[in-house]
């Protein structure tokens, strides 16, 4: 997660249209009650931002207007669209301004857009934003990498941002990169992301969404952070989870997350997306992978899983390359019939 989110669920691993059943319910040492078992969560799609903002092959704004037609046709309603950077620094979001006004409204979808200062909110609210994503770290190496900025600077840049953002009524989120472990430093200390998540939350956010940038956390990182969390008097259902899937744990870590508790969790349709400072970063989750659990877990969630395989399908066919997510190789499962269904 560098700089450069309808109707109950109907679909199931078998794409029968189950939502409840699976192996729902909290497992054995789940101290803080959790998600599981039919209950429902959210599902934050980043595909069209933080899975394009990195590729290399420039992709047309009919074809991104396209890709989040059919996550929306596929039940996601909430869909981070673009990204308001410097069209130097992202130039495969250089459109942003043009894609947010041609993009469908109604049917109860968030199109939240990430800002980095007053600039970019400006050019948002021409655009017609009304939700919006401002981002920082845990360490000051990676925000200086990032935004040329350390934590405080970012988090003074922030300031009236999010009040301006707020006196428009518009929904707020603060992304705290490299919770888990920074590509400089190394291992970060919980208290530490923490901390930083508790100070967008005095600056008016509504919803803090810790990143494992680099792929390198573990279910047990997982729920000591967020017991440390709520320790510090933050709720759960104001917390969200993005995970990268470098190291392959984070289905595990997604996991890890609805067993305490957390409701949200950040996906990229095929796949796609990742951090350019992580060596070897296979992307951000899939959020094919992520439906698909979810499904099987019986936790209830708005998408369908056929919808979204067509949309990875779509993007991946733009960028040129095969789909690489395991659900996307081997589709979804029929128990009835032990076939793979599309």
């Amino acid at each position: 997660m560098t700089i450069g989110a309808g109707t109950p669920g109907s679909s199931s691993p078998t794409g029968a249209g189950s939502t409840t059943g699976g192996a729902g319910g909290a497992e054995a040492g789940s101290t803080t009650g959790g998600v599981l078992g039919g209950e429902r969560v959210r599902i934050y799609e980043v595909g069209p931002r933080d899975g394009l903002q990195n590729e290399a092959r420039p992709i047309a704004t009919e074809d991104k207007r396209r890709f989040i037609e059919l996550l929306v046709d596929a039940g996601l309603r909430e869909i981070e669209a673009t990204s308001f950077v410097s069209p130097r620094a992202v130039p495969q979001l250089a459109d942003a301004g043009d894609l947010l006004r041609s993009l469908p409204r109604g049917r109860g979808v968030r199109f939240p857009v990430l800002v980095p200062n007053v600039h970019g909110l400006e050019r948002a609210e021409a655009s017609g934003a009304d939700a919006i994503a401002v981002f920082t770290a845990a360490t000051d190496e990676f925000t200086r990498h990032n935004i040329g900025m350390t934590v405080d600077q970012s988090l003074d840049a922030f300031a009236p941002v999010l009040e301006r953002a707020a006196s428009l009524g518009w929904w707020r989120r603060g992304y705290v990169s490299t919770a888990f472990g920074c590509p400089y430093t190394g291992a970060v200390a919980p208290e530490r992301a923490v901390g930083v998540a508790l100070r967008l939350l005095g600056l008016g956010v509504d919803e803090v969404c810790f990143g494992d940038t680099i792929g390198v956390a573990v279910p047990s990182q997982v729920r000591d952070l967020l017991a440390r969390t709520l320790d510090a008097g933050v709720p759960l259902d104001r917390v969200a989870l993005h995970f990268h899937d470098t190291r392959g744990t984070a289905l595990a870590n997604v996991v890890a997350g609805l067993e305490a508790g957390v409701g949200c969790f950040d996906a990229s349709t095929g796949g796609t997306g990742g951090c350019p400072y992580a060596p070897g970063a296979a992307g951000n989750l899939a959020t094919e992978d992520l439906v698909y659990l979810l499904d099987g877990l019986g936790v209830q969630h708005g998408a369908d899983l056929a919808g979204v395989l067509a949309a990875a399908r779509f993007v991946t066919e733009r960028l040129g390359r095969p789909l690489s997510s395991k659900v996307g190789q081997a589709g979804g499962w029929d128990p009835e019939t032990g076939r793979a269904v599309a």
